[in-house]
């Protein structure tokens, strides 16, 4: 019996040569700007636009975790926080977690 053909492989992106270096630079600098901001308020935007208030409670190495729900306002988060619109008004503690590498602006609030 004959082996069936493999077939064809067609690259359909490759991205470029010095990507995996820039983002794992991007994301150790995140990482450490994150670590220093744990327990504070920010604001944050991500690359496509869109914007988050909350408490940090950590970075990963990957990820942020932005705790987003209303016990997070308690603690001082102001009225502009958009994770609601995620996880519902009912939503107790809203945690966030943001790809680190999508980040395009952290702020943190006074």
């Amino acid at each position: 019996m004959p082996h069936a053909a493999m077939p064809k492989e067609v690259v359909l992106y490759q991205a470029p040569r010095d990507w995996p270096h820039q983002a794992r630079k991007i994301r150790q600098q995140l990482s450490a700007v994150c670590g220093q901001c744990v327990h504070r308020r920010v604001r944050v935007q991500t690359v496509d636009g869109m914007v988050y208030e909350g408490i940090v409670l950590g970075a990963d190495g990957c990820h942020l975790h932005l705790a987003t729900g209303p016990d997070a306002l308690a603690h001082g988060c102001g009225p502009g926080v958009y994770g609601a619109r995620f996880f519902g008004p009912f939503a107790a503690s809203a945690i966030l977690t943001l790809v680190l590498y999508e980040l395009l602006v952290i702020t943190l609030l006074a």
